[in-house]
């Protein structure tokens, strides 16, 4: 038997066993989902032994880990796979068809919170190297698998844990499945990621909520402040008009520029999935090229004065908002978020007092395009597809993935199972069946080409 007739003949149990995986609401920003945190892991960890791994559960600060290995020949390649077991919250709930943690398949898709993102692209791994094992007795390189609990909440306590286990966790390239295809027929490899800064913006103006017949126009409004001072991030041109923000921006290379040409790209569908009108942006450039080589600031939620139901009439104590900023290679996050702490603290009038608390991010990411690495992986996917895949970048971070390069000094490869309309962190989160059994078959064919490398 081969271990692509292994994945043909188990495919009813496969899909059982990931409903199963799929069940526990391991929502990792919830203290309540503590327990079912901890019980996913522990599955895991059981479902992997029995597989034939060397499984075990490590306690950190946060959320446990799973580690498992499956060790041949010091003489062969050592591959570490990166996943993670916890999952965004599921709300709003009204909005699911389905119940989130209840699997339900509607029309070749697998419907449930972390289909995708990331316990089914993880599972596929799992399942394509237990095909690898029970079709053959053995892996042809060595394995080492680390899934965590803390990615949907900045994964916190995973460096100390990788810094901590440098020994442990030795390899010689990591692969990373929390990406996406290019599109439904066309499979890619990512070569880069972009990185993130984020902080948290307050005006303060009156020390209370106070009436807005006394006081209006005597006094500045926070909202209206907070607003402005928002929209001055922007030049007309969609530039970020943050002095400095650009300094250190890598320009893109004209093999980049080569590879984006060649990917197809609808515009009139694009800007219909999204239900939107026109497209927007930095000026002069492509749409992939900003989604995924340009950096940005966007504004991810404002908060200020009554929300409620009815009028109130008011003028608020203060206001705030949440920013993120995508960073791209060369650019550190916090010089990036000192940046935009001075540059709001200037524009601010004195009327009011601005206080920015800044949360750090992550670095981008590259991943070298000409190593032996990155063509067995090509030839993976090719082989579990059908189809040769193309190169893209994704506007995503996995700040994981520069820990890797920085704590063990390995690269990652990073191949994507899922789609960009599977609605990851949004209701009704999907895995289409399909990708699913394409991703098991590229997992079984990806140790063999790997195997071929020489460290």
């Amino acid at each position: 038997m081969t271990p692509f007739q292994y994945l043909a003949s188990t495919k009813q149990k496969r899909q059982k066993e990931l409903f199963d995986l799929l069940k526990f609401p391991s929502v990792s920003a919830k203290s309540e989902h503590k327990k079912d945190i901890t019980a996913c892991a522990q599955w895991i960890k059981n479902h992997m032994k029995d597989i034939g791994f060397k499984t075990k559960v490590y306690p950190t600060k946060g959320h446990p880990v799973v580690y498992a290995e499956y060790l041949v020949d010091k003489k062969l390649p050592t591959v570490l796979y990166y996943g993670h077991y916890d999952v965004q919250p599921p709300e709003p709930l009204e909005l699911w068809k389905s119940p989130p943690f209840v699997p339900e398949v509607r029309a070749g898709y697998i419907y449930a919170r972390g289909a995708t993102d990331d316990k089914g692209q993880t599972f596929t791994h799992i399942k394509g190297l237990e095909a690898v094992i029970k079709a053959t007795g053995t892996l042809p390189m060595n394995v080492k698998f680390l899934i965590e609990g803390e990615e949907e909440v900045a994964s916190e306590n995973l460096p100390i844990f990788i810094r901590q286990n440098r020994k442990l966790l030795k390899a010689d390239v990591v692969v990373v499945s929390d990406t996406a295809q290019f599109n439904k027929s066309l499979p890619a490899v990512t070569f880069g990621l972009r990185g993130l800064a984020f902080v948290e913006v307050f005006v303060h103006g009156p020390n209370r909520d106070v009436h807005s017949g006394s006081f209006g126009g005597a006094i500045a409004n926070p909202v209206n402040i907070l607003c402005s001072i928002v929209g001055q991030l922007h030049d007309k041109d969609g530039r970020i008009a943050i002095p400095g923000f650009y300094k250190n921006v890598k320009k893109m290379s004209v093999w980049e520029k080569k590879q984006f040409k060649r990917l197809p790209y609808n515009e009139k569908g694009y800007r219909q999935s999204l239900g939107i009108s026109a497209t927007h942006g930095e000026k002069g450039f492509s749409t992939f090229e900003r989604s995924w080589v340009r950096p940005t600031c966007d504004v991810n939620g404002i908060t200020g004065g009554y929300q409620g139901e009815g009028a109130k009439t008011i003028i608020p104590a203060v206001a705030s908002c949440k920013i993120t900023m995508r960073l791209v290679p060369n650019q550190n996050p916090k010089d990036i978020c000192d940046k935009i702490e001075k540059y709001l603290q200037r524009i601010a009038p004195k009327s009011v007092r601005v206080k920015v608390v800044k949360h750090g991010g992550a670095t981008a990411v590259e991943v070298p395009t000409d190593g032996p690495w990155l063509d067995a992986a090509s030839r993976a996917i090719e082989i579990g597809f059908g189809k040769q895949p193309v190169f893209m970048k994704e506007g995503g971070s996995i700040p994981v993935v520069a820990d890797f390069k920085r704590l063990l000094g390995i690269d990652t490869l990073l191949i994507g199972f899922g789609q960009n309309d599977d609605n990851i962190h949004s209701p009704n989160e999907r895995f289409r069946i399909s990708d699913f059994e394409r991703g098991c078959r590229t997992a079984a064919a990806l140790p063999f080409e790997l195997a071929k490398v020489k460290p």
